[in-house]
């Protein structure tokens, strides 16, 4: 076996409970001390190899097995600019690598999510990634079989899933969805 749960053991989730309350937003960062300046917008004709520099690399996850990449990839394929970026990435292994790259200055440029940059004091956002651009970046709760019939665990759902915990969210970065 290989040690995966199966729908049938009790830690499964729960269907009909699931919701993804939150979201996050791609960016564009730089280091904090110089580094690119910061732009109105990012779109389908801004040109972000020229920012890059001659040999810059951009740091982001690596698309084949991180979700920040994956999504970095969607961004600059609706840009027109993946075959021209793709060779220049800096494939991290998690979106905190890539942000440690760009913090060290290793890289001029990451892509990453708002709410890590938020986290750290070494990069600053340069530009926000056009929604559209990428499959939305949502967060699933759900109430597990475990803890289905059990009152405090759907109040905890309902808690995170609601305006109460709004300002905790977006205090981190993350938005809560259909507020």
């Amino acid at each position: 076996m290989d040690g995966l749960p199966r729908a049938t053991e009790p830690y499964c989730i729960v269907p009909a409970t699931r919701v993804s309350p939150l979201g996050n937003r791609l960016v564009l960062i730089s280091p904090a001390s110089g580094g690119a300046a910061t732009m109105p917008t990012l779109g389908r004709g801004t040109d972000l190899a020229a920012l890059l520099g001659a040999g810059g690399r951009l740091a982001t996850g690596d698309p084949a097995h991180v979700p920040v990449g994956r999504y970095a990839q969607a961004a600059l394929e609706w840009m027109g600019q993946w075959s021209v970026l793709a060779p220049r990435l800096a494939r991290a292994d998690n979106v905190r690598a890539a942000l440690l790259l760009v913090e060290r200055g290793e890289a001029p440029l990451g892509i990453v999510y708002e709410t890590d940059a938020r986290a750290s004091q070494g990069v600053r956002v340069v530009a926000a990634f056009p929604a559209e651009s990428h499959p939305p970046i949502t967060y699933p709760f759900a109430v597990t079989r475990r803890a289905e019939r059990n009152p405090q665990a759907h109040a905890l759902l309902a808690f995170l899933a609601g305006p109460g915990a709004a300002p905790a969210w977006d205090r981190f970065g993350f938005s809560l969805r259909g507020q």
